[in-house]
């Protein structure tokens, strides 16, 4: 029998309410809601509209209720590393926002306290300023943690508004820089080293776990009936998004890469344990949690964030609105050499004029600038392909894994262009989509949970295949 079950996915520009359908043999996905997530730039800085996100996600709960009043589970996904700090069931403030720049004074902080190396060997991370032990660093010196009595992650602090229940889940604890990359456990050590309170850091749970029951108050937001509600599980999975994507990857065997492709571009193996040479760690390729215990050995690129901010600059510049897939198709018919720039450069991090970053990087380099728009996107999309190649090898070294085929899920899936250029830049195989990969995992575990479904990773990722056929580019000679 077919059952329905609810993803609400939070993405760094955009959320999502879809309802999945889920059987042993059957996959589907239907969205209900969809809604803008825009920051907000304050006098102290920038952060999420935390509430307004709120406020859409149980919208949108109530119109999957309204679609399917028998759905069995709920679960939410997000972007990792931020979080809110809580005194019993009030927030503090708005979070911040990862963009934003108070993270700089935490990382003077930790590294007084710890080496690069040593951090690395505890945590198995990536070095970015935005961090989470870094904005916790930030947060002590300014007093910020003071009255705090919890901290939650996004995911978390929307579950723990819909259940009253305050969990932590593991795959997006797993970016903090605080939990132990070995034991999967809150380092306490690391913790105390840092002087940081113990009690901010909740109960960790796994993917797949199920945390409670709506609130009265919100199943009758949402339009449940008590006794509906009660037979409602919020379910964890795997919290962080990108988690999430990797669970909804079609792949078969082992010989795979994937990237995840949206606002950033994850670009990892999945693999049983942690990688924490030294090698590793110069190469600024960090270690995360996935579902069922596996291990997400990824580097960032900045991905189509890129993309999206040259777009608003124009938008905003012009006063009319750019027809996307108009100009893609222009920046594919582009035929003359195009600057290919590093996509992980830091002018590129914080929100702004993104083409102009790119002609002053150009300028810095000695190399000549795009001079249209189309140029410009083809600049951009050239660079992430570069970007990728050059991980892809990184992944394959530094791993040990044979990698043969390349997945591209998230949005990025549907750029023709950029699939077709990864393809070309990497000599290998590319399979695209689904698009919407973060929520279909997100479907499965829940599913998963509630026994609609059984069986290891593998098998999930069958099902996926069957239902989300992906679209297949070869390399071209270059």
């Amino acid at each position: 029998m077919t059952a329905a079950v609810a993803a609400v996915d939070l993405g760094a520009t955009s959320g999502r309410v879809m309802l999945g359908f889920v059987s042993h043999n059957e996959l589907s996905l239907r969205p209900v809601a969809r809604f803008p997530n825009t920051p907000v730039a304050t006098i102290d800085g920038l952060h999420w509209n935390i509430l307004e996100l709120y406020r859409n996600v149980v919208a949108g709960l109530g119109a999957a209720v309204r679609e399917e009043p028998s759905l069995q589970s709920i679960a939410v996904d997000s972007w990792a590393v931020d979080y809110a700090l809580m005194r019993g069931n009030r927030m503090l403030g708005n979070p911040y926002h990862y963009r934003d720049e108070r993270g700089d004074a935490g990382v003077e902080k930790v590294s007084a306290v710890v080496s690069a190396a040593e951090l690395y060997d505890a945590n198995g991370l990536q070095f970015l300023p935005f961090n989470t032990l870094y904005q916790f660093a930030a947060d002590a010196v300014a007093g910020s943690l003071d009255q705090a009595e919890t901290a939650l992650l996004i995911p978390d602090l929307i579950t723990f508004w819909l259940t009253g229940v305050a969990r932590a889940e593991k795959t997006n604890a797993s970016t903090t820089g605080l939990l132990n990359v070995h034991t999967r456990e809150w380092d306490d050590a690391l913790i105390t080293r840092l002087g940081l309170p113990r009690a901010l850091f909740p109960e960790l749970v796994e993917a797949g776990t199920p945390i409670g029951t709506l609130l009265p108050a919100v199943a009758s937001d949402i339009g449940l009936s008590s006794q509906a509600a009660r037979s409602l599980q919020v379910t964890a999975v795997g919290s962080h998004d990108t988690a999430s994507a990797v669970v909804a990857v079609p792949a078969t065997g082992d010989d795979f890469a994937y990237i995840s492709s949206g606002t950033w571009s994850l670009v990892g193996v999945e693999l049983p344990s942690a990688v924490v040479s030294e090698a590793s760690r110069l190469a600024n390729f960090t270690n995360e949690g996935g579902v069922d215990g596996r291990v997400r050995y990824l580097s960032n690129v900045m991905g189509l964030w890129l993309l999206s901010e040259s777009v608003r600059t124009w938008e905003k510049a012009g006063g009319c609105a750019i027809d996307l897939p108009d100009l893609l198709s222009e920046a594919a018919a582009v035929t003359t050499p195009v600057a290919v720039f590093d996509a992980d450069d830091a002018r590129f991090l914080a929100p702004g004029d993104v083409p102009s970053r790119i002609v002053d990087w150009c300028a810095s380099n000695g190399v000549d600038a795009p001079r249209t728009r189309a140029e410009f996107v083809r600049s951009i999309i050239e660079s992430l392909a570069h970007a990728y190649a050059a991980k892809i090898e990184q992944l394959a070294e530094l791993s040990g894994r044979s990698i043969r085929t390349i997945h591209i899920v998230g949005g990025g899936s549907l750029n023709a262009l950029l699939c077709q250029l990864t393809a070309d830049r990497t000599g290998r195989t590319v399979l695209a989509g689904p698009i919407e990969a973060t929520a279909i995992g997100n479907v499965l575990i829940q599913a998963r949970a509630q026994g609609l479904v059984t069986g290891s990773l593998e098998s999930l990722r069958s099902l996926v295949a069957q239902a989300f056929a992906p679209v297949v580019y070869e390399p071209r000679s270059r």
